[in-house]
């Protein structure tokens, strides 16, 4: 299946011809300052899956922390994907940017220990404090 997916402004698109996996809900503070929300839906995906099929010149990049890249759309700032020296084969794809159903769902919550105050965790998910 491949999956297709764009930015608000709809200047950058782009395909994932591959599966995705790892799929978590992260609430550290930088994801949420990122997507502007009380969490970020994330995935796993080859960065040999992914093929950027319009707006290539509109991506910038972020350096979020040492070695860790957040790639964004500089028209409309939606968060693309984020990629990682130490890991250049994977890339952490942010699934609200999907436009079609990837067919899976997230099987934890991670960083719960920075959530927002604001936002209580209602699934049966597994919750830890830190990454795991």
């Amino acid at each position: 299946m491949i999956l297709s997916g764009s930015c608000l402004c709809g200047g950058v698109k782009y395909e994932v011809n591959g599966g995705l996996s790892d799929v978590y809900n992260c609430h550290c503070s930088m994801c949420r300052k990122l997507h502007a929300a009380a969490f970020r839906t994330c995935a796993k995906v080859q960065a040999i899956d992914w093929r950027t099929i319009q707006g290539q010149e509109l991506l910038k990049n972020y350096e979020s922390s040492p070695g860790e890249f957040k790639v964004f759309c500089s028209n409309c700032g939606s968060s693309i994907h984020t990629k990682f020296n130490a890991m250049p084969e994977v890339y952490a794809l942010p699934l609200g940017t999907l436009d079609n159903d990837p067919g899976v769902r997230a099987s934890r919550h991670v960083f719960v220990g920075s959530k927002a105050p604001w936002f209580e965790i209602t699934d049966g998910l597994p919750q830890f404090a830190e990454n795991a």
